[in-house]
């Protein structure tokens, strides 16, 4: 059995219950976590607030530095076991796990090495007064985690907190929460003190909104759905506190006719089975040159006749989605489809080994997804690829635009002029030119528009969203003469 993990302590909920915890790759239980409620939140509101006013507080930036390194060093030492934690838990391939545990690792080492910028800063004055400019923490930060990327977002998100001096109370998904207890764990053993990071579960209509809701809360910081994202700003709008969102997306990806399609199918695909579909930037929206969709959909039609979908263990191209539930969710699109005559142009395949009682669905590509359909709209979260032609220019921006998301974009062409005017003009707030993906590391933030996202995600820019800016002016008294 799993427990919260509040002041440096494994404790029960106060609620005495339990949930149980589902292998998505056999849909069976195999642990338990807390189910808390609000007095659990409370409880770590003001262990976090005791840590900060006691001792957090105290600490420089190079202190902080170096515990932030000292963490990175420890998820290293414990990648294995990270991983394997994470691929029992959220269903992600062996590949996919490793490579969310190093990036994990690598969030806490930049932040350790950003945190050194929050320097003071000094503004000339004509008058010879002093003018300072300080970057200060928050205090006690909520952060509510998806079940996605886990340990990706707990790195972007409580890494750049820790950095700038804040404290943390942190809500995982109920379906992903393993890892991050034990990153917990391990922040104690590198000599984090008791109630800088704090982690409550259980579900987030108990635990999620009491943590938005308590009054012991200086900012909040969550990813998920735009829906719950909405209510999280209308609670915190009630008595100001500052919110950082991001909330989805319905990405696009351009190919134009003078495009390296060799380049660009393998990139389309990855975009869209990484993590079985299951990403905010999947690129799952491909808008084709008219002039090039047959002969292109008839090359990702057999790519994605090849795909192989199964248990995480096995190290497939996709493992199972996350739950049951998301698996409906699917299902649901998938019918609507067929009632609007969508047309499938090919299907991969889940293996005869994967468990009838798993939570599988095999990466589809449809096409001629009319620009109004849901499907088109709404962002699915699961591996299908929908399919659009494009006349000219114009056209491609128009149906790129066309959607209430705004994160990312990759435009394939060669001809260098339209590479950035196209760039220009799609309401997004990353676009990814001839890749998808590469060089969007963590140390280059992103805005989003439209529903997407409020405040910036990763970098500097992230880190000093963790913190408040209070400016200095100090009159200089004139020296006496003597």
């Amino acid at each position: 059995m799993q427990f919260n993990y509040i002041a440096n302590a494994s404790l029960p909920s106060l609620s005495g219950r339990t949930l149980a915890i589902l292998d998505p790759s056999d849909g069976l239980p195999y642990d338990e976590i807390q189910r808390s409620n609000a007095a659990d939140v409370d409880y770590a509101v003001r262990a976090a607030r005791q840590g900060l006013d006691a001792v957090w507080c105290k600490f420089n930036t190079d202190e902080r530095a170096n515990l932030l390194m000292r963490l990175s060093q420890k998820i290293t030492e414990h990648l294995q076991e990270l991983t394997d934690i994470e691929q029992r838990d959220c269903g992600k391939p062996t590949r996919q796990a490793r490579a969310d545990a190093q990036t994990l690792a690598r969030y806490f080492e930049f932040y350790a090495k950003a945190c050194l910028t929050l320097q003071d800063e000094t503004t000339p004055n004509p008058e010879d007064d002093s003018l300072l400019t300080w970057h200060e923490p928050h205090g006690v930060t909520a952060h509510i985690i998806p079940w996605n990327y886990p340990m990706q977002i707990f790195g972007r998100s409580v890494g750049a907190a820790l950095a700038a001096g804040n404290v943390c109370v942190i809500k995982p998904a109920e379906d992903a929460c393993l890892s991050l207890l034990r990153v917990a764990q391990l922040a104690a053993e590198v000599g984090f003190p008791a109630g800088v990071i704090n982690i409550v579960t259980g579900y987030g209509h108990e635990v999620g909104e009491a943590l938005v809701r308590h009054p012991g809360i200086d900012h909040i910081s969550f990813t998920g759905s735009p829906h719950v994202g909405t209510l999280i700003q209308q609670v915190a709008a009630q008595r100001h506190c500052p919110v950082m969102l991001a909330i989805g997306g319905k990405s696009p990806q351009i190919i134009f006719a003078d495009a390296d399609l060799d380049a660009a199918i393998p990139a389309i695909i990855n975009a869209m089975i990484q993590n079985a579909g299951q990403t905010s930037s999947a690129g799952s929206r491909l808008l084709i040159d008219e002039t090039i969709y047959e002969p292109l959909l008839a090359r990702l039609g057999l790519a994605f006749e090849n795909l192989r979908v199964g248990p995480a263990a096995m190290d497939l191209d996709l493992g199972p989605l996350i739950r049951q539930q998301q698996q409906q969710h699917i299902w649901d699109f998938l019918s609507d489809a067929q009632v609007a005559n969508v047309t499938m142009v090919a299907q991969g395949k889940v293996v005869d080994e994967a468990p009838q009682t798993g939570f599988y669905q095999a990466p589809t590509l449809l096409r001629d997804v009319p620009v109004t359909h849901r499907l088109a709209q709404e962002d699915v979260y699961g591996p299908v690829l929908i399919a659009m032609s494009f006349r000219d220019e114009d056209h491609a921006v128009e149906l790129a635009n066309a959607i209430p998301f705004g994160l990312v974009a990759g435009i394939w062409t060669t001809e260098a002029s339209r590479q950035l005017r196209v760039a220009r003009r799609i309401r997004c707030g990353q676009v990814f030119i001839n890749n998808y993906g590469a060089g969007g590391g963590m140390e280059l933030p992103f805005d989003g528009v439209n529903l997407t996202t409020s405040g910036r995600r990763k970098g500097l820019d992230a880190l000093r969203g963790f913190t408040i800016r209070k400016t200095i002016a100090v009159k200089t008294s004139p020296q006496p003469v003597k």
